[in-house]
């Protein structure tokens, strides 16, 4: 989907379409940020005046997404809010609206689902569709069945998207950003040294910043030099797994198939802070956010009707440190208590004298709930050992 968040808003805020807007620093609660909205008038009446600004914004908050005139000024997702302020001042910011923004990826699917039933979920604004059997699917390279999809989509929900047509997912993958936005690209397998060798490295899904730099120090910047350099020599220098892998990838071949039916291996929620929290003097604070992330998360694992049975935390300080810990319990649950309650003993092993930036919770090892695994008896208890001294009180 085509910088899916801010499509969304754009939906609801017509009026800001063409204007650089970002999505970020917290969630969405009504319309308490935006001022202005007529007497007996919708969210599409508000003036423009009427939204905040990036320039005003004070806090700690980084971007979700950012719409495309945000982009042209450098201005991109994780991105601190501060720090665009001073790329994109008059940029207007709006909050996060998750449970809208999952109603409307919910949608897409649908649309797509009705068209191309083999369909891998890959998050809230992408999948993978496999052609192969669709009735017109291997038209015009299946360009045909590509705009058929867009339309539905944006007849259905307001929304465009970008789709990449290609003979494996490695490659469709990195098509469906060529023509962004609303755009269709179809690469075959004889384009790969002409449309695939010329990107960056960074380009390839699964080649990350530290990789990236690692390949450029050797000289390597494009997907086309490092197919130049062969398989022995990238499990010299990046070890048998990964340097097999991208001697494959580098040579665009990737057999995966479209898998439509996965099961979440964890669940987590996490918060930023607006300022810094020291686990003493904010005891109380943290104490109560802890507690509504661990209800927020027990709620999700709920509704998507899984339980589980290792429980973690993590904690990232003031110097952008981060500690995680997690303990298997002895049977599986759903319980905020039993979470927050475990959690908290998981606390109790990591260092708490620095202020901290963020805390979250975890929940690992998932079952469906009603399975025989989840439904068999308890067994020995496995813990991690207790510290022999905690350095701060537990909040």
């Amino acid at each position: 989907m085509d910088a899916f968040y801010g499509s969304v808003e754009l939906l609801r805020y017509p009026q800001l379409k063409g204007l650089p807007v970002v999505i970020g620093g917290g969630r969405r609660r009504v319309d308490e940020a935006i001022r202005g909205l007529p007497e007996g008038g919708t969210l599409a009446d508000i003036p423009v005046g009427s939204f905040p600004l990036l320039k005003d914004y004070t806090g700690r908050g980084v971007i979700t997404t950012a719409t495309y005139p945000a982009r042209q000024f450098g201005v991109g997702s994780a991105m601190g809010l501060m720090k665009a302020a001073k790329l994109c001042p008059q940029a207007i910011i709006l909050p996060v609206d998750f449970d809208e923004y999952r109603r409307y990826s919910r949608a897409f699917k649908q649309v797509i689902l009705e068209v191309a039933p083999l369909m891998e979920d890959r998050g809230v604004d992408e999948v993978y569709i496999d052609f192969t059997d669709v009735p017109g699917g291997q038209r015009d390279g299946g360009r045909s069945l590509a705009r058929l999809i867009q339309k539905a989509i944006l007849d259905a929900t307001g929304l465009t998207c970008s789709i990449g047509v290609a003979p494996n997912k490695l490659i469709a993958k990195m098509a469906s950003e060529f023509e962004k936005p609303n755009g269709i690209s179809v690469v075959y397998e004889d384009d790969l040294e002409t449309r695939i060798w010329p990107l960056p490295c960074r380009k390839v899904n699964g080649i990350g910043p530290k990789a990236d730099e690692k390949l450029k120090r050797f000289g390597i910047e494009t997907v086309g030099q490092l197919a130049a350099h062969d398989r022995d020599w990238l499990v010299a220098n990046f070890g048998k797994a990964t340097g097999a892998w991208m001697h494959e990838v580098a040579w665009g071949r990737d057999n995966r198939p479209v898998v439509t039916e996965s099961e979440p291996v964890s669940m987590s929620r996490e918060t930023t802070f607006e300022r810094d929290l020291h686990a003493v003097r904010d005891r109380a604070e943290l104490g109560a956010i802890f507690t509504q992330l661990c209800e927020k998360l027990a709620e999700d694992l709920q509704r998507k009707g899984y339980v589980g049975k290792t429980i973690g935390i993590k904690l990232r300080y003031d110097d952008f440190r981060i500690a995680t810990r997690d303990q298997t319990i002895d049977r599986f649950t759903a319980d905020a208590k039993t979470i927050r309650q475990t959690g908290g003993q998981c606390l109790k092993r990591v260092p708490l004298e620095r202020p901290l930036r963020l805390l979250g919770v975890r929940v690992g090892a998932l079952a469906k709930a009603g399975s025989p695994e989840a439904l068999a008896p308890a067994g020995a208890q496995r813990t991690a050992p207790e510290p022999v001294a905690t350095t701060a009180s537990l909040f």
